[in-house]
């Protein structure tokens, strides 16, 4: 025990920085394998290499601490898995950023030295993010840190691509995907980001071949790809152009012959009801081409240009193109109208570029086979969503699952195990490298130059960081891992592909509940965000308030599944709780001088009885509410207790007992009592403000290395009493009803008033005569207690309170004629401050320019003060009567 040397401030920079110090020193995070220990362990969600904290990874990783350090704490064997991800795409902008600024490109280096630059940028920076969540208190398991291209998890990857491709469930094909012409690669559907966005619905004229002038109008968002069309598309009943299903249209500005098919797919109502079909450019015209054998035919270049087979429109870019092509459609008397039109577009979600569908050659997971055991695995209850409403939005992507499309062209993740042989073409799926053809012989072979999706190895990421394909100790012991924590927005990105990789590969589920939270929104609900300027960096809110009133903040208030709004008032609220426990726990420790904790306590009062209980239903409920992921419900219940009943009652009751030298055996039973609930409670509190309770439990008598180690508080039913808690609701009601009365009636503080107490029955006056020194002490009075009678007190101020009526004489207790001038005054300022209000309202220029909001305030203001005066004017009409 570090004695009674707590500085009179707390300083959460230099305590916070000394005991994550300690904890890793001591390597209180570390687990080993102990197979007779239940296990609970948790798999960080793993940040991006060019990563740096936002508040969506604080909140998540404050998440997953809480329910690590509680069950460390519950005695469990806890395994809290750290680790980062490469990040395929991102981390190659990066450094294909670094190399812009030096007038180069990744070409100009070549793969092999590329590659080596960007492992130079992730030993240099892909560590960051872990560090500052260090800041945050995170206690990851630090010496088991893995990363996704490490050599372990590598092994996994190439083992999971083989073992699928020999099963059947990896392929590759010509199909059409999204592609980012900035990123030059293919994307996942979930790798674009769609956005409403305001554009044009050009309306164009396609004529109806061998007629007289007749034509069909169909309606595009992208002009630019007529040049690929090589049909129209019309609903089967649409009565408008039945006629014409069979025959063809002639392409404008290309002459092409289009084929006008009839599909269920067009909807009637948009546009003009036909569509063109341009299957090589757009995913339902893909679809579409294939039920009705159109040609595909690509006029875009990968890197946004167009084809050199569109004509005079070669090598423009896909924008200028647009431009062109419509000004070329109206000189030829093709283009009908342009329309306003706003439309959901879709960007690529790493660099922001318009991706393009187009169709290219790519390696893809056969879904069906595998998402079917994972929605079982969900339905059948072995994995919960907590809250549940999110297993309705997981299954329903299931179920409409297309095949993923894994292979990425760019030089930075996991390399693909195929070789081709450039003699005979055969291709070769290996785990380990191939330097000739298993059919021909032939040493002319190479790697295929693709890499796979970054998904595609953190799916892994639950065995894959336990050792998989060897089967360790590590995997047999901790896996299934026992809850994620993640964000709703990755719940197809990796929940889902998790699953599926573990039943599939651990014929397990990878953990059994999934816990989902929001997003962290700033004050009016906006997603925090650069182009915004409305981001909060988690860092500077540590410099300045520490890491535990940041982690308080953002768990206070939260509910599973929902966003949260970011408010410094919180922040500062979270700061004031931080320092009221301080000022509690120096005020406790001044006082343990002579205290012996191997006594039990004696002679316990009502306010001793009190507390205890009320510790003990809070023990319950806090662990009740952690066991169900109501992790911003138990933070509100330790609030109270701590603040509101333990420091602003508990504390004040025993001072009397404290300063009092005489009984002995009173003070040693308050020291007792406030030690025991304190000490405690600081392990409650721990999970959640790690720092400041380990500082001060450090202070306290306690036995053990850390609280983070110490056992979990159990609930002592011994002290459960419901008529200890009903007796102190009474008393502390009366004596908030006193003070209540005091303030309104602007009693000096320090002036003592007699209070009469008349209660309705016998044994409620025995709770006040017992226990009259609170009254005292607490309600500044000298209370008279008695039965109710008929006759009540003159020139009393009154309340009534769960049966008894309280009444503060106030003759002799205020000066009536100074009070009452003091409120005619406050009144002549609220009058004055009304009628300057209401000047401004009936100012039609002022009511006509102000902003609403500020009309609002105004009017706002005006009620408030009308409230005002009606209240002073009441309490001198009744000290009139004095």
């Amino acid at each position: 025990m570090e004695k009674d040397n707590m500085p009179t401030v707390y300083d959460p920079q230099a305590v916070e920085t000394k005991w994550y110090e300690y904890w890793e020193q001591e390597a209180l995070f570390h687990a080993e394998v102990e197979p007779g220990k239940k296990p609970f362990s948790i798999v960080i969600p793993p940040p991006n290499v060019t990563g740096q904290l936002h508040m969506g990874h604080a909140l998540d990783n404050t998440l997953q601490d809480i329910l690590i350090r509680f069950r460390r704490m519950q005695g469990y064997n806890t395994l809290w898995m750290p680790g980062t991800d490469h990040a395929g795409i991102a981390t190659q902008i990066k450094v294909e950023e670094n190399l812009a600024k030096e007038g180069q490109s990744r070409y100009d280096l070549g793969r092999p030295a590329f590659i080596e630059k960007v492992w130079d940028w992730k030993h240099q920076y892909g560590s960051r993010i872990l560090t500052q969540l260090k800041r945050m208190g995170a206690s990851c398991d630090w010496q088991r840190e893995r990363f996704t291209m490490d050599e372990g998890c590598s092994q996994a990857v190439k083992e999971v691509f083989v073992s699928l491709y020999e099963k059947g469930l990896i392929y590759q094909g010509n199909r059409i995907t999204n592609w980012c012409p900035r990123c030059n690669t293919a994307l996942s559907d979930i790798e674009v980001e769609h956005e409403e966005q305001p554009g044009h619905l050009y309306h164009v004229r396609y004529p109806v071949e061998d007629s007289d002038g007749q034509y069909v109008t169909v309606a595009t968002t992208r002009p630019e790809t007529i040049l690929g069309d090589s049909g129209v598309a019309v609903h089967p009943d649409d009565v408008r152009y039945r006629h014409l299903v069979g025959r063809y249209l002639v392409l404008p500005l290309v002459g092409r012959r289009l084929p006008i098919v009839a599909d269920e797919y067009v909807d009637p109502s948009f546009g003009t009801g036909a569509v063109k079909v341009t299957p090589a450019h757009d995913p339902n015209d893909y679809d579409m081409g294939l039920r009705h054998q159109l040609e595909q035919i690509v006029v875009m270049n990968p890197d946004g240009t167009m084809a050199k087979d569109t004509g005079k429109y070669a090598g423009m870019d896909r924008y200028d193109c647009r431009r062109a092509l419509v000004a070329d459609l109206k000189e030829q008397g093709f283009l009908v109208k342009i329309d306003e039109h706003a439309h959901a577009v879709g960007h690529c979600q790493r660099c922001a570029t318009v991706v393009e569908p187009l169709i290219s050659k790519q390696w893809y997971v056969k879904m069906q086979p595998l998402a079917e055991p994972a929605i079982e695995a969900v339905t059948s209850g072995r994995i919960q969503f907590v809250p549940e409403r999110f297993t309705k939005i997981y299954i329903n992507w299931l179920e409409n699952i297309r095949d993923w499309c894994i292979s990425r062209q760019i030089w930075w993740g996991h390399r693909i195990p195929a070789w081709y042989c450039r003699d005979c073409g055969e291709i070769t799926v290996s785990r380990t490298d191939v330097t000739a053809c298993g059919k021909c012989g032939s040493s002319h072979v190479e790697q295929d130059p693709d890499v796979l999706d970054t998904w595609f190895s953190s799916a892994l990421w639950p065995f894959s960081t336990m050792g998989w394909p060897e089967n360790t100790a590590e995997l047999k012991h901790f896996y299934p891992t026992s809850v994620l924590v993640t964000g709703y927005d990755i719940i197809f990105f990796w929940v889902a592909r998790m699953i599926f990789m573990g039943l599939e590969f651990q014929k397990e589920i990878p953990f059994r509940h999934v816990f989902i939270h929001g997003l962290v929104r700033d004050s009016q609900g906006r997603k925090m965000s650069k182009s915004l300027g409305n981001g909060i960096d988690p860092l500077d809110v540590i410099e300045k308030y520490g890491a535990d009133t940041l982690r308080f903040t953002l768990v206070t208030g939260n509910t599973p599944g929902n966003d949260m709004r970011f408010y410094w008032e919180r922040i500062e609220s979270s700061r004031n709780f931080a320092n009221k426990i301080w000022n509690a726990s120096r005020f406790v420790l001044m006082n343990l001088a002579d205290f012996n904790p191997s006594q039990p306590p004696a002679g316990l009062t009502l306010a001793d009885r009190w507390i205890l209980s009320r510790y003990t239903h809070t023990v319950e409920a806090v662990t009740g509410n952690l066991e169900r992921f109501e992790l911003g419900e138990a933070a509100r219940l330790l609030y109270d207790f701590i603040w509101n009943e333990y420091c602003d009652w508990y504390i004040e009751m025993t001072k009397g007992r404290l300063y009092d030298k005489e009984n002995v055996a009173a003070r040693a039973t308050a020291q007792y009592v406030l030690w025991h609930v304190l000490s405690n409670t600081l392990r409650l509190l721990h999970p959640f403000m790690p720092f400041l309770t380990e500082e001060i439990w450090q202070h306290l008598p306690h036995e053990g290395r850390s609280v983070m180690t110490s056992a979990w508080p159990q609930p002592e039913p011994q002290y459960a009493s419901d008529e200890a808690e009903r007796d102190m609701s009474l008393l502390m009601d009366t004596i908030k009803a006193i003070r209540n009365m005091r303030a309104e009636m602007n009693v000096p503080p320090g002036k003592r008033s007699e209070v009469i107490l008349q209660a309705a029955n016998p044994s409620l006056a025995a709770v006040f005569t017992a226990n009259i020194q609170y009254l005292k002490t607490l309600g500044a009075s000298e209370p008279v207690i008695g039965l109710i009678q008929a006759e009540k007190p003159a020139n009393a101020a009154a309340a009534v309170v769960n049966g008894v009526e309280v009444y503060l004489p106030l003759k002799g207790l205020i000066d009536v004629e100074k009070e009452s001038t003091r409120l005619k005054k406050e009144l002549d300022g609220l009058k004055k401050e009304l009628t300057r209000i209401a000047g401004k309202l009936s100012n039609e220029g002022f009511v006509a320019k102000a902003p609403a909001d500020v009309i609002e305030k105004e009017k706002t203001k005006q009620k408030e003060f009308q409230e005002k005066c009606a209240v002073i004017n009441e309490r001198l009409a009744y000290l009139a009567t004095l």
